[in-house]
């Protein structure tokens, strides 16, 4: 569906947007793939691994809505993955998390309805569900932003949808590379937030294939759940160094023991497929929509009443060895 089409990747230079874009341009011949991001030495740097013609660079922010709309001028599909996400940082610079991931929501649905887009895809995270931090109350709001745009598009072709998964092993900011980094420089113990802390896992190429895939079976205004593993804190500090002890600093500000994807309330309006959920949109469109019955013509079922999606109740976990193969397989 990629092809001869035109892209843009907002937050484009961080680590989902590079492996996006390898991707796209490994299985697709794209028209224009557009890089939005606002860190030039980012781009400088990415430009020397993707140079293919049909690459565009823009330097913008997406807090900027006139470059936004600049920017979206001729694009088909859009990839939203620009955000704030330190959990802490946000806490302490509330208003700069919320110029970025809730205005900065705003202005790219308003620049896709006024170009004519066809499909927008935002990424959400597991804290947008019953959430107790700042980060994860500004993605909530950005996914709330990015539902109900699909009933203001009026006579306009644009759809949107969201996206919606836990921790990518080993992107920026993760435990993974930290972990990795201490062992690296002799650390004589691994600091532990609680032993009881559980997260979705999720890899870098397996969350690029679930958006791709999202595009063609997005009909609009639902949100994606992938079915990923969960795993525990403690197995991965052991998987990754067995001979060093554990050392428990305490949970960070704004941070939970298990994260949720699905709460109960949402279970309401949930579907279960064979390899992900669907949660439909709680408002009512002008259409009406068989959220039921995907793009692809998959078929998914309600889930069960009272029924929660949460890292610590997650039927399928990864066991020590399996994190040890996680580890060898993102290095």
């Amino acid at each position: 569906m990629f092809n001869g089409k035109s892209v843009l990747i907002s937050g484009g230079t961080g680590s989902f947007g590079r492996a996006f874009l390898h991707t796209l341009l490994a299985l697709y011949q794209p028209k224009r793939v557009v890089i939005f991001s606002r860190d030039e030495l980012k781009q400088y740097e990415m430009q020397q691994e993707f140079n293919a013609p049909c690459m565009r660079y823009f330097i913008g922010d997406v807090r900027d809505a006139d470059r936004l709309k600049q920017a979206m001028r001729g694009i088909d599909y859009v990839v939203h993955a620009a955000a704030l996400k330190h959990v802490p940082a946000a806490e302490y610079n509330p208003t700069e998390c919320i110029r970025t991931n809730v205005v900065g929501a705003e202005n790219i649905i308003n620049a896709a309805i006024e170009n004519g887009v066809q499909k927008v895809i935002a990424l959400s995270t597991d804290k947008a569900s019953s959430p107790i931090n700042l980060y994860g109350a500004t993605k909530l709001l950005s996914d709330k932003l990015f539902v109900a745009a699909n009933n203001i598009t009026g006579e306009h072709k644009t759809r949107f949808s969201v996206v919606r998964y836990g921790n990518v092993v080993g992107s920026r900011g993760s435990v993974l590379p930290f972990f990795r980094k201490l062992i690296r420089e002799g650390a004589v113990e691994l600091p532990i937030t609680d032993a009881r802390m559980t997260r979705f896992w999720i890899t870098l190429q397996n969350g690029v294939d679930f958006v791709l895939q999202s595009f063609q079976r997005m009909h609009g205004g639902e949100l994606f759940v992938p079915k990923i593993p969960s795993a525990n804190i403690v197995d991965l500090a052991t998987a990754m160094a067995p001979q060093l002890p554990q050392r428990s600093i305490g949970i960070r500000p704004g941070e939970k023991l298990h994260e949720m994807m699905i709460s109960r309330d949402d279970s309401r309006h949930a579907f279960e497929f064979s390899q992900h959920y669907v949660i439909a949109p709680s408002i009512n469109f002008n259409v009406r929509t068989d959220y039921q019955v995907d793009g692809l013509g998959e078929v998914g079922c309600p889930v069960s009443e009272h029924f929660e999606y949460v890292s610590d109740t997650n039927p399928h976990f990864l066991s020590i060895d399996d994190l040890r193969q996680l580890d060898r397989d993102t290095v």
